[in-house]
């Protein structure tokens, strides 16, 4: 328990880091404003999941902002948030860096976080990475991008999937297109995925995927009319080599966001990311379960179970502007954990900022003044976070910058 009142103000965030082998070298320390190590710097992490929880400073001692949550609930989250939720923080607001592709995989309804996260812990498996299922909660995500950022989500009509496979060779692609031929529903959708990833066990995947990624790389050459999708497993296939991954990007949606465009990704849609920054929110939770094109944990059959196989084009957020030149964005999207409004601060309008529940702010260049209801303020620079406890009020947020905000949909209720 804290030994004193939680301080209605903000609360600086010292947050961490994960350098998972994906990531860019240079885009986090760039936004931090300190040097690259050299090595991968993936994901920045603001929240509280209890495996990499930010850390704040309250009555001059350090504490994890998870157990400061359960600590004092409704003076951080509110009563309408604690009421939804218990004591923890519903959601999880990263920076993203992918220096090339991430993961094939897919996030698990909340029965299925439930169901899984207690079998694993059933088996006695202990925490790390030999586990699929971190916790028991599901991983509803949204992405705004904050420079051009590539992606696959979702997968296409089977039509559309059999045309990118005609005149390719390899076994492989000659099981994939039999398979929808015979059956262009849900169940043939699955057979052909399945087909796909769990070939990684056979003798001969590397061979048989090197023949199709020399098919792929011919029609490429010679004017492909899928110069895109091509492009893609040939990328693909050079970082992860023999892995039919690569292939398995030829049924899913290609997507390209411009800064300022954003993505939606619900459970159980199947999407790897490419490259690009970018902010992202989801529900608080690190239920990740992968099919290919990563180094960590290959959870095929959970992945397999969890993955829901109806066509489906990209989805993307509600969108509402507003200030006095539309400077302001708040993207909404169907999860009720989380919501994030992103602001272009100049010195000509101080922005009112959701003004109820847990609020983490991050400013992504300038400097940044924010103001809380007693009439305290806190000034940002870049790369610089905190938290706003609902019991600190409303919030403004004025100077000259780029911030984002992250909320719950209504605290305030």
């Amino acid at each position: 328990m804290l030994a004193t009142a939680l301080p209605r103000e903000p609360l600086a965030l010292t947050n961490t880091v994960q350098p998972y082998d994906w990531g860019a070298t240079d885009a986090i320390p760039a936004l931090l404003g300190v040097d690259p190590d050299g090595g991968p710097q993936a994901e920045l992490w603001l929240g509280a999941h209890t495996s990499a929880p930010s850390r704040t400073s309250v009555d001059g001692a350090e504490v994890r902002l998870d157990e400061l949550v359960r600590s004092a609930p409704e003076a951080t989250l509110g009563p309408a948030v604690a009421g939804r939720f218990g004591a923890r923080l519903p959601y999880l607001l990263k920076v993203l860096a992918a220096g090339k592709a991430l993961s094939l995989q897919v996030h698990p309804s909340a029965e299925q976080a439930r169901e899984g996260f207690a079998q694993e812990n059933a088996e006695g498996i202990p925490p790390g990475p030999q586990r699929s299922f971190h916790d028991d909660q599901h991983k509803p995500e949204m992405l705004v991008a904050l420079t051009q950022f590539e992606g696959l989500t979702g997968f296409r009509s089977p039509r559309t999937i059999l045309d990118l496979l005609d005149g390719l060779r390899g076994p492989l692609v000659d099981e994939v297109r039999e398979t929808l031929l015979q059956d262009r529903g849900h169940d043939g959708m699955r057979a052909a995925f399945h087909a796909l990833v769990s070939a990684r066990g056979r003798a001969s995947c590397a061979e048989d995927i090197a023949d199709t990624v020399a098919a792929v790389a011919e029609r490429l050459a010679a004017g492909s009319p899928f110069a895109r999708a091509d492009q893609t497993v040939l990328d693909l296939a050079v970082q992860h080599p023999g892995d039919p991954g690569a292939i398995a990007s030829l049924m899913l949606n290609r997507v390209s966001l411009e800064p300022g465009e954003a993505v939606f990704t619900p459970a159980g849609e199947v999407h790897a990311y490419l490259s690009g920054l970018g902010v992202e929110i989801m529900a608080n939770s690190d239920n990740v379960l992968r099919a290919g094109l990563t180094t960590k944990r290959v959870d095929e059959p959970a992945l397999l179970r969890c993955a829901s196989f109806a066509p489906r084009r990209p989805e993307g957020p509600v969108v509402t502007a507003s200030g006095g030149r539309g400077q302001v964005h708040t993207y909404r999207v169907p999860a009720e954990e989380f919501a994030l409004t992103a602001a272009d601060v100049d010195p000509a309008e101080a922005i009112t900022l959701p003004a109820a529940g847990p609020r983490i702010v991050l400013c992504l260049d300038g400097r940044l003044e924010l103001a809380v209801g007693e009439g305290g303020s806190t000034v940002l620079g870049q790369g610089a976070s905190v938290l706003v406890p609902h019991e600190a009020g409303a919030l403004t947020v004025a100077g000259s910058g780029h911030a984002v905000c992250a909320w719950v949909p209504g605290a305030d209720a």
